[in-house]
């Protein structure tokens, strides 16, 4: 399994990645570690807010991408639990994306 992610940071900016073993990588983010991301480094990630899982990594890197373009208020819509469908048809086979339930994960 696969997922993207869309992490909050303390400035309120919103942080967008894929991994295949998301509590490992958001744990990563959270405390700053090397292998962390540059850019939660400095924008210091405070929690993970939403996620999809898809069967292949290539998924995972479309979506990533394509959220990655939305506006700033486009996210925070997709974090609301808007559907990935509203922003992506006919980009993406959106049916090939679950919406996880995430859960705060402490270190």
């Amino acid at each position: 399994m696969y997922y993207t992610y869309m992490l909050r940071c303390s400035d309120n900016s919103i942080y967008t990645g894929m991994t295949s073993n998301l509590e490992k990588r958001i744990k990563e983010h959270l405390s700053k570690s090397k292998n962390g991301a540059k850019y939660t480094k400095s924008h210091n990630a405070i929690k993970l807010e939403t996620a999809w899982r898809s069967k292949e990594k290539s998924l995972a890197c479309k979506l990533e991408y394509q959220i990655k373009n939305l506006t700033k208020q486009q996210k925070e819509n997709l974090i609301k639990g808007e559907k990935l469908s509203t922003y992506f048809k006919g980009k993406l086979d959106c049916r090939r994306y679950r919406n996880i339930n995430v859960k705060p994960i402490n270190f």
